[in-house]
C-alpha cells in the first residue's frame, strides 16, 4: 500500500483535541500490530505511537512492515518530532520515547534501572501530557511492562484497552493488566480500533467540559450524577460525596463514554439495574497512582533526618508507630519501612528500636494484593540495584519483599471519613489523597492527623498537597518535601462526619475557628470596641457545670480565687453570701433553658457591704457556643444603715441572735454538700474523659487486633499451602524411591537411621519405630561387617564407595555409599543404595564353569603330543 497524508481540516481541530493513542507490544505483537492497524480509517484524527520491545543492536523494519497494511504514514519516530493526527510513530532501537507538550523525545536508557520497559516509560509520560486525551492499549507480549503505564493513564482519566488474552500469541503483558484491574475495554486486537474511535467520539469527551456542552441542562446533569452516587454509596458502603466533584464526573464521564450512553440519565438506570456496574464505578474513583520511592527527596529527608532525630528521641529503644493511609497496593508502606532500616544501619551506634507501620485503604482488593507483597518486573524502573538486592526475593514472574520487611507492616482495609484513626502515631503518611478531596473535607481531616500524632510527629503529604489553614497545628520541615511537625497546639475538635460522638476526645476549650472580624477600618467595629472594654458589664462564659472558660471585664469584685488548689469553678470563686444564691438562679435557667435573674443581694467586699445581682443565659447561638452559659453581674445600690434603736427588746434581740446562728449553721452545711456534690462532680467528670479515652484505646487496639488476626490468617492459608507442598513433595519422594525397586537407606551424620525403602526390609530387620537408632544395631542379611565403617570414610573423605556384598539364600548385592546433601550444600549423612546383582554372579559363575570345561580337553591332547 501506498502511503498518503491527509492532514487535519481546520474546523476538526479547532472542536475536537487531538488524542494520542499509545501501543505497546512485545513478543508476538507484530501479528497483532498488523491486525490492529488494518482497521484503523484513514482519517480517525487521532494520533498512534508504537512502543515495542527491540534488539538496541539490530535496526527495526517495523516501519515498513506497518505500512504494508495501512494508508496512514508510518514514521521512525525522530527527537523532537511533534505528534500529528493521522500518523502512526514507531519507536526506534535503543531509545526510550517520551512526550511532553505533544512532541515526542529521544532518550537514551539510563543503564538497568528502567532497561527492559520502554512500555511503562512511554505511557506514564503520555498520562501526564494529554490526561483524558490519552489512550493505551496493550498488546501480544512477555512480563508485564505496560500495567504501571495503564496505571497513570487511568489515574490521570485516560483509558486503557487490552488485547483479549486469548487471542494474543503471549498473554502475558494483556493479563498483567487484566489482573491489575486496569482494563477498561478487552477484545481482539482487530476490534480495538473501533472502540477507541467510537470513544473518543463521544459527546462526554469534548474538550470545551460538562457545563458548556449542556448548558442550561449543566444543573440537571450534576444531579443525575450525584444520583449515581448514591447508588454506588448503597451498592458499597462508602459515600463519595466530599470527593472533588470534577474528579468524579470526568470519571462517569468516562465510563459513559465507555459504554456509548448518550446521557446521564441512560447510566443511571445502567447502574441501578447492574450492580456490577456500581462496583466497577466503586474501583474507578479509587484509581490512584503509587510506586516504590515516588518522589526520592521526600525519603532521602526521611532517610537523613527525620528517622535519625525520632531514633535519638528514644534512647530507651522500644517501637515508633506510623500510619500510611491510603496506601493502595503497599509500596509505599514498604518503602517507609526499607528507608527506615536503612536509616537504623547508619547510625553510628546500633539502636534497639523497631517501626511497626499500620498501612489501610478503602480498596479490599489493593490490601489483598499489599499483603502478598509481591510486585511485577517493572518495579526496577523505581527500585535500585542494591536495594532490590537487599529488600527483595526474585520469584517467577517478579520480586517478593524480604519477610524482615514485610514482618514491619499490618494492613487492613479502612475508610479514612468512617473509620477510627490510629493513635499514638510518630509519622503519618497521607500522601496524593487530599487532592480528591474537598476542601471541607480536607480542613476535617487535619485536627484528625494532629490528633493521632504524638507531640513532635511527623505528617508527610503528596508534593501537591498542604496542611491549608491548619498552620497553628503543623509546621512545615521543607517546603519540597511536604513534610510536616506536629506542634502542640490545642486540638481543634469539630463535628468529623463519618465519626461517632466521644471517639476523638479533647479537653473543654473555646472554638478557635471563628470568622474573621471586620477590617481595621470600620468604623462600627472600633466603636464597638471601645464601648465593649469602657462599658460592658463583667461577665463569665461557664459550663454547664459551671467551670469558667472566658473572662470578660473586671470580675474580680464578684469573683476571688478560693484558698488551696487551683479551681476555675464559678460557685467556688463566688464572694461569700453569693455562692448559694447564684447557685439557684444558676440551676434554674439550666432546667428551665431560659434566661433567669438573680435579685440583688448583699455580700461583704473587704469588709464593706455592697449589693450584686446577675444574669444567667444558658446560649444557643451562635453554634460554635451551644451548650455554654453567660452570667452577666450587675451592681445595686448598697443597703441603707440599720436606724438605732433606743430599747431593744432583750427577748427579740435573742431570738433573732438564735435565728441568725441557725441560719448560719444551715448555710454552712448546704455549703458543705455542696462542695461535696461539687467535688463528686469533679470526679464523675474526670471518670467520663478517662472513659473516652479508654474507649478510644479499645477502639485502636480493635482496629491493630483485626489487622493482626487478618495477618494471621494470611500466613496460616500460606504456612497450609507450605504444608500440603511438602506432603505431596514427600508423597512423591516415597512414590519415587520404591518405584525404582532398589533398597535405599539414608543414614545421617551419626549413621543413624533416618530414612528407608519398603525394599530395604529385605535386607535389614527395620520397622517403622527403627528411624533414630544406630545402623550398627539392626539385624542384616548381608555380610558386610564393614558398613559402618565404610560410610564413615565417606563422610571424611566425601568421597563415593561401591562394593559387591554377598547375602544370604545365595545372594549378591552391589553396595554403594555416597554423600548426602542439603540443598545449601551441606554434608549431612550418607545414601546407601544396595542393587540385587545375584543373576549377574550366577551368570559369571556358570560362564566360569563353561571357559574351565573346555581348558581340560586342550589341556589332555597336548600331553599326548608330547609323548608321541
Amino acid at each position: 500500500m501506498t502511503s498518503q497524508h491527509k492532514p487535519v481540516s481546520p474546523v476538526v481541530a479547532q472542536t475536537k483535541p487531538l488524542a494520542i493513542v499509545g501501543i505497546g507490544a512485545s513478543a508476538g505483537g507484530l501479528e497483532a500490530l498488523e491486525q490492529f492497524f488494518a482497521q484503523v480509517p484513514d482519517a480517525s484524527s487521532l494520533g498512534f505511537v508504537v512502543v515495542q520491545h527491540l534488539d538496541p543492536d539490530k535496526e527495526s523494519s517495523l516501519v515498513p512492515l506497518l505500512q504494508r497494511v495501512t494508508l496512514l504514514p508510518v514514521l521512525q519516530v525522530a527527537d523532537l518530532m511533534p505528534v500529528e493526527a493521522d500518523h502512526v510513530y514507531v519507536a526506534p532501537p535503543g531509545f526510550e520515547v517520551s512526550i511532553l507538550n505533544g512532541v515526542l523525545h529521544l532518550l537514551k536508557p539510563a543503564g538497568a534501572r528502567g532497561h527492559g520497559l520502554p512500555i511503562d516509560f512511554f505511557l506514564r509520560a503520555l498520562a501526564v501530557d494529554q490526561q483524558a486525551n490519552a489512550a493505551g492499549v496493550i498488546l501480544s507480549g512477555m512480563g508485564s511492562d505496560g500495567t504501571m503505564g495503564a496505571r497513570a493513564l487511568k489515574e490521570k482519566a485516560g483509558v486503557v484497552l487490552v488485547q483479549a488474552p486469548d487471542t494474543a500469541r503471549f498473554e502475558a503483558m494483556p493479563r498483567s493488566v487484566i489482573d491489575a484491574s486496569l482494563a477498561d475495554m478487552v477484545a481482539p486486537a482487530a476490534q480495538l480500533p473501533r472502540k477507541i474511535l467510537a470513544y473518543f467520539a463521544h459527546p462526554m469527551m469534548a474538550q470545551s467540559g460538562l457545563d458548556a456542552q449542556l448548558g442550561p441542562q449543566a444543573d440537571s446533569l450534576h444531579s443525575t450524577l450525584e444520583k449515581v452516587l448514591i447508588l454506588v454509596r448503597a451498592q458499597t458502603g462508602h459515600d463519595f460525596s466530599l470527593y472533588k466533584k470534577g474528579t468524579v464526573y470526568r470519571r462517569i464521564q468516562r465510563r459513559m463514554a465507555i459504554h456509548q450512553m448518550g446521557t446521564a440519565d441512560a447510566y443511571l438506570r445502567h447502574v441501578r439495574e447492574n450492580a456490577v456496574e456500581a462496583e466497577l464505578l466503586y474501583k474507578e474513583l479509587l484509581i490512584g497512582v503509587t510506586s516504590f520511592f515516588r518522589d526520592p527527596e521526600v525519603w532521602e529527608h526521611l532517610r537523613q533526618q527525620v528517622f535519625p532525630r525520632l531514633v535519638r528521641s528514644r534512647p530507651e529503644g522500644g517501637a515508633l508507630r506510623a500510619w500510611v493511609a491510603a496506601c493502595s497496593t503497599g509500596e509505599e508502606a514498604y518503602t517507609l519501612a526499607m528507608v527506615f532500616a536503612e536509616a537504623v544501619a547508619e547510625l553510628e551506634e546500633p539502636a534497639d528500636l523497631s517501626l511497626q507501620i499500620f498501612a489501610t485503604d478503602l480498596e479490599k482488593e489493593s490490601v489483598a494484593r499489599a499483603r502478598r507483597g509481591v510486585y511485577p518486573e517493572n518495579i526496577t524502573a523505581d527500585v535500585s540495584p542494591e536495594r532490590l538486592e537487599r529488600f527483595f526475593t526474585r520469584v517467577p514472574g517478579g520480586y517478593r519483599v524480604r519477610q524482615d520487611i514485610r514482618a514491619m507492616v499490618v494492613f487492613a482495609q479502612q475508610s479514612l471519613a468512617s473509620d477510627p484513626p490510629f493513635a499514638r502515631l510518630d509519622v503519618l503518611s497521607c500522601r496524593n489523597l487530599l487532592i480528591y478531596l474537598e476542601p471541607e473535607l480536607q480542613q476535617k481531616l487535619m485536627p484528625l492527623f494532629h490528633h493521632s500524632l504524638n507531640p513532635g510527629g511527623i505528617l508527610v503529604l503528596g508534593s501537591a498537597e498542604t496542611i491549608g489553614q491548619s498552620s497553628d497545628l503543623f509546621m512545615p520541615l521543607g517546603a519540597k518535601t511536604r513534610i510536616y511537625r506536629r506542634l502542640d497546639a490545642a486540638a481543634r475538635v469539630g463535628s468529623f462526619p463519618a465519626y461517632p460522638e466521644g471517639v476523638l476526645s479533647a479537653p473543654l476549650h473555646m472554638p478557635s475557628a471563628r470568622k474573621p472580624l471586620p477590617g481595621a477600618g470600620s468604623l462600627q467595629m472600633l466603636a464597638d470596641q471601645v464601648l465593649a472594654r469602657k462599658f460592658a458589664p463583667a461577665a463569665v462564659l461557664v459550663t454547664a457545670q459551671a467551670d469558667i472558660v472566658y473572662f470578660s471585664g473586671k470580675t474580680g469584685k464578684y469573683l476571688e480565687p478560693a484558698a488551696g488548689k487551683a479551681n476555675l469553678n464559678l460557685f467556688a470563686m463566688a464572694r461569700p453570701g453569693l455562692s448559694q444564691p447564684l447557685g439557684e438562679v444558676f440551676h434554674r435557667a439550666l432546667r428551665e433553658k431560659a434566661p433567669a435573674v438573680l435579685e440583688p443581694v448583699s455580700v461583704s467586699v473587704d469588709g464593706q457591704a455592697m449589693a450584686f445581682g446577675a444574669t444567667v443565659e444558658p446560649l444557643e447561638s451562635p453554634e460554635a457556643l451551644q451548650g455554654l452559659v453567660m452570667v452577666v453581674f450587675t451592681d445595686a445600690p448598697a443597703p441603707p444603715e440599720p436606724p438605732d434603736s433606743g430599747e431593744a427588746d432583750a427577748g427579740r434581740d435573742r431570738r433573732v441572735a438564735e435565728l441568725l446562728r441557725e441560719l448560719a449553721r444551715s448555710r454552712e452545711e448546704h455549703q458543705s454538700t455542696r462542695e461535696d456534690m461539687q467535688a463528686a462532680q469533679e470526679g464523675l467528670v474526670s471518670a467520663n474523659e478517662e472513659l473516652q479515652s479508654a474507649n478510644e484505646e479499645l477502639t485502636t487496639s480493635r482496629e491493630e487486633m483485626q489487622s493482626i488476626n487478618e495477618e494471621l490468617q494470611t500466613v496460616n492459608a500460606e504456612l497450609q499451602a507450605r504444608v500440603d507442598a511438602l506432603a505431596r513433595a514427600s508423597d512423591d519422594m516415597d512414590n519415587l524411591l520404591n518405584s525404582t525397586d532398589i533398597a535405599t537407606l539414608f543414614l545421617d551424620r551419626h549413621l543413624n537411621v533416618r530414612r528407608f525403602t519398603t525394599r530395604a526390609t529385605g535386607l535389614f530387620k527395620l520397622i517403622a519405630g527403627d528411624v533414630g537408632r544406630p545402623i550398627t544395631d539392626i539385624v542384616s542379611a548381608m555380610d558386610y561387617r564393614d558398613l559402618a565403617g565404610d560410610a564413615r570414610e565417606v563422610l571424611r573423605t566425601l568421597m563415593f564407595q561401591e562394593k559387591e556384598v554377598a547375602a544370604n539364600e545365595g545372594r549378591w548385592f552391589m553396595v554403594r555409599i555416597m554423600p548426602y546433601r542439603t540443598q545449601d550444600n551441606r554434608i549431612d549423612g550418607v545414601v546407601i543404595t544396595f542393587s540385587d546383582i545375584s543373576l549377574a554372579k550366577q551368570l559369571e559363575a556358570s560362564l566360569r564353569k563353561v571357559q574351565a570345561g573346555k581348558a581340560k580337553p586342550r589341556a589332555g591332547g597336548a600331553k599326548k603330543n608330547e609323548q608321541a
